[in-house]
Formats: C-alpha cells, sequence, structure tokens
C-alpha cells in the first residue's frame, strides 16, 4: 500500500471507531423485565401437541437517542425450559446436552431502521441464535413499541428445526412418542424503560 492509501485506511478505520464510540453513547440500555417477558416453545409429536416455558430470562436491549434498537441479547437457561413433564424435560435437557451447553442466547447484529413509538412498529432482527453448541444466523420479524409505562415490549415468533443446531428430537416410552423436528419459538419480551 502507498502512503495515501494507508492514510486513508487510517482515517477511514478512526471515522468508524468515533461514530460507534458516539452511537454507543447516545444509546439506552435497558435489561429485561422477568415477570413482564413469555417465551414459549411449541412443538409436535405423534400422540399430542406439547410446549415449553423457561423460567430463568435475561438480556439487555441498547436504543439510540432516535429510539431505534441498537443491540439486543436474549439469554436463558436449557435447564429452566419446563413442560410440566418431567419425563419430557430431562429428554429435552439432553437433546441439548445442557451441561455442555447451558444457556440459548440470541445477539443482534443488524436490525432494520425503525423508530420505536407508542404504536406497533415492525422490525427485522438479524443476529445470532446459539443453542446446542452451534449457531447459526437467523432473520426474526417482531413488532416493537414502548408501552403507556415507558418499557420497550417486543414480541414475535420465529419457526426453527432441531436438528439444524445438531440436536436430536426427543423420544419417550421405548421411542414410541417421538417428537417433530419443526417447533416454533414465540415471545413477548418487555425491557425497562
Amino acid at each position: 500500500m502507498s502512503k495515501t492509501q494507508v492514510s486513508k485506511y487510517y482515517i477511514g478505520l478512526f471515522i468508524s471507531i468515533m461514530f460507534f464510540t458516539v452511537s454507543n453513547l447516545n444509546a439506552q440500555n435497558s435489561s429485561i423485565i422477568p415477570l413482564s417477558s413469555v417465551i414459549n416453545v411449541h412443538g409436535t409429536s405423534n400422540v399430542h401437541d406439547w410446549d415449553m416455558k423457561p423460567n430463568k430470562i435475561n438480556g439487555d436491549l441498547g436504543v439510540t437517542a432516535s429510539k431505534q434498537i441498537s443491540t439486543l441479547l436474549i439469554k436463558l437457561e436449557a435447564k429452566s425450559l419446563k413442560s410440566g413433564n418431567g419425563i419430557m424435560d430431562g429428554k429435552t435437557y439432553d437433546a441439548f446436552d445442557y451441561k455442555k451447553n447451558p444457556n440459548i442466547i440470541f445477539q443482534l447484529t443488524e436490525a432494520s431502521t425503525v423508530k420505536l413509538s407508542n404504536q406497533d412498529g415492525e422490525v427485522t432482527l438479524t443476529g445470532n441464535l446459539t443453542m446446542a453448541g452451534q449457531t447459526k444466523k437467523i432473520n426474526i420479524k417482531a413488532i416493537c413499541k414502548i408501552t403507556k409505562t415507558g418499557d420497550y415490549q417486543i414480541k414475535g415468533s420465529v419457526p426453527l428445526k432441531m436438528t439444524d443446531y445438531g440436536m436430536k428430537p426427543p423420544t419417550a416410552m421405548l421411542g414410541t412418542m417421538k417428537t417433530g423436528d419443526a417447533v416454533t419459538i414465540k415471545f413477548d419480551v418487555t425491557f425497562k424503560g
């Protein structure tokens, strides 16, 4: 590289770092409100449909001064997923190999440019979903708004396949009950404003 190219490179790098720093200084970070947040994993089997809900959810949301989503992290413990059926729960934890992979994590990499308001606004959240030790990039269509109490609500659903994450769909009763590969994660999470 010539001196001019090197100089332009460093100027561009400096501007990028400054922009990132200023954006982060202007961002407001909010923590998830567990009591106001629900995540439901819905699946099927050859016997009946099933649902699991985690009882340990946490995360953070970053919102810029112009009320746009800048960062988002949602984390839940795999072993906190409960279906009301102990056998089903145990089989699910085994499928996650939860001792090696204790958490399910969504980390935002990009959000569509939508200004949050007290009206429902559709936003596309692109990020990395990690579960069972594998990470995949996903796109989630979500509805976001600022609630009457000034908190931030994000809700929506995303279809997934367990096998995409190296998971074997759980079976029970000596293999006579088999769960389907496809699951739908529905979420309605609220962050403190």
